[in-house]
């Protein structure tokens, strides 16, 4: 929005003057309140720049002052014997880190919220790097892909509660994550010349994938809300690691001799915030 112009030098009263009876009441502009960042366990607030930060203080047995910032915002640790002021010093030493944090877990709990499905007729969910429509059809035998429409057919009843919803999808996702993942593994390992002696699903919180000495390779089922290339990256990660069980140069070399571009892969799979099942 572009800013207020000054009024003219006509329409300027000082603190004594009385209005003209031709002109408009002045129209009072109340400032926007700046922005906060509450803790919800907050004690103690301070302003760092244009931002008022609520955050909780914990008296510790500890020799210095330490930060965590979280998804609930500000928590500082402090010694029993260092006074206030000098805990809203080390704050303002450190505004322009805490801020940043404190603007990238909102802009994450945002994503977050944005991705949590509502689990009802018309719901979309992303599969291989595109959203597909949850559609219910009573007559449909578990769950249909009708690849042309995208749209994922579910035989549940009428009225099914959202359980059965996020179960029945969850299944079909899995099932799918399964065989497309036997099939990448089919078309890398031998290029690869690695011999994968078990494939397992994983539904590790913070692992992809994971590979041992012994042939076994793990991935994880949610890797199928990704395009196609994002999951070859993370299969020719782990078999890479059937020939280097480590993270050295040569092991990206054996990486990049089957994917030249993988860095553009492996960075959608550090930003892209997964949907919500719950």
């Amino acid at each position: 929005m572009p800013p207020v112009p000054d009024a003219a030098p006509a329409s300027q009263l000082s603190l004594f003057d009385a209005p003209h009876a031709s002109l408009a009441p002045p129209t009072v502009r109340v400032a926007a309140p700046s922005p906060g960042f509450v803790h919800p366990r907050a004690q103690r607030e301070i302003r760092l720049g244009e931002h008022l930060v609520g955050y909780e203080l914990r008296r510790a047995r500890r020799r210095s002052i330490g930060f965590v910032i979280g998804a609930e915002g500000l928590s500082v640790s402090a010694p029993r014997w260092v006074p206030a002021g000098d805990i809203d010093a080390a704050l303002r030493a450190k505004a322009q880190w805490i801020l940043r944090k404190l603007h990238e877990q909102r802009e994450r709990g945002r994503r977050l919220a944005a991705a949590r499905i509502d689990w009802r007729d018309g719901a979309t969910i992303p599969f291989l790097g595109r959203e597909i429509v949850l559609r219910l059809d009573p007559l449909a035998a578990g769950a249909v892909l009708d690849a042309e429409s995208g749209t994922l057919r579910l035989g549940l009843p009428q009225g099914a509660a959202p359980e059965q919803w996020r179960d029945v999808v969850q299944s079909w996702l899995q099932r799918q994550a399964r065989r497309i993942f036997e099939e990448r593994v089919g078309r890398f390992a031998p290029q690869l010349g690695v011999a994968v002696k078990r494939l397992s699903l994983s539904s590790a919180a913070t692992r992809w994938g994971s590979a041992s000495a012994d042939g076994s390779v793990r991935l994880n089922w949610r890797l199928v809300h990704f395009a196609l290339p994002v999951i070859d990256y993370v299969v020719t990660h782990e078999l890479a690691h059937l020939r280097e069980m480590n993270h050295s140069a040569a092991f990206w070399g054996v990486v990049r001799s089957v994917m030249p571009d993988y860095e553009q892969a492996r960075g959608a799979l550090r930003h892209e915030v997964l949907p919500v099942f719950d």
